[in-house]
């Protein structure tokens, strides 16, 4: 009622559409929060379930782990090791797999998921991705992921394959060039 009156006070039209624009702006400001609000733990961990965020972690930590043995071995290779540090290196990367592993378990990450999931989307969006991962369309893109990310990798590294040459090449010319540009001692 208010509304009306103040709208019917305005001296003209455009004041009064100014202040129904106002007033609806007013309404939609004080709606947005709810409109917008957090997920709940439950919301998020129905999404992480059905996403299937820690099998996906799970599976990550193998390669984690074969990355971390491969720089061990090409420091074992760069140096001359005796025996008892061949031993101080084994001990060593037995440590640094346990630490990998406890860092990266999902006891540890869930809750940071959780965390970032809260402050990266709505509950809508959280609700809205969950139901798409529960569907059979989700589930299939689930499956079918690891495979499209193999194929990926390789599509990349064939199209990267005649940069290397390239610059394989750059580097010899330049090494080959290196010493006939040294400047003269005095």
């Amino acid at each position: 009622m208010l509304l009306i009156r103040s709208l019917a006070l305005a001296a003209t039209p455009r004041r009064a559409l100014t202040r129904v624009g106002l007033v609806l702006a007013l309404g939609l400001a004080s709606i947005a929060p709810a409109l917008a609000a957090p997920p709940s733990d439950a919301d998020i961990n129905r999404l992480l379930a059905a996403s299937r965020a820690q099998t996906m972690l799970d599976s990550m930590l193998p390669q984690i782990e074969a990355m971390q043995r491969q720089q061990f071995q090409q420091v074992a290779q760069q140096r001359q090791l005796d025996a008892q540090q061949q031993e101080q290196m084994k001990r060593m990367e037995a440590r640094t797999t346990q630490t990998i592993r406890q860092a990266l378990s999902w006891q540890q990450l869930r809750p940071m998921y959780v965390d970032l999931y809260k402050k990266s989307f709505s509950k809508e969006d959280v609700l809205a991705m969950a139901e798409f991962y529960e569907s059979s369309a989700g589930q299939s893109l689930l499956d079918k992921t690891p495979a499209l990310m193999q194929n990926v990798m390789v599509a990349i590294q064939e199209k990267m394959q005649p940069l290397f040459v390239d610059l394989q090449k750059d580097l010899e010319a330049i090494m080959n060039e290196a010493p006939a540009q040294a400047p003269a001692k005095k």
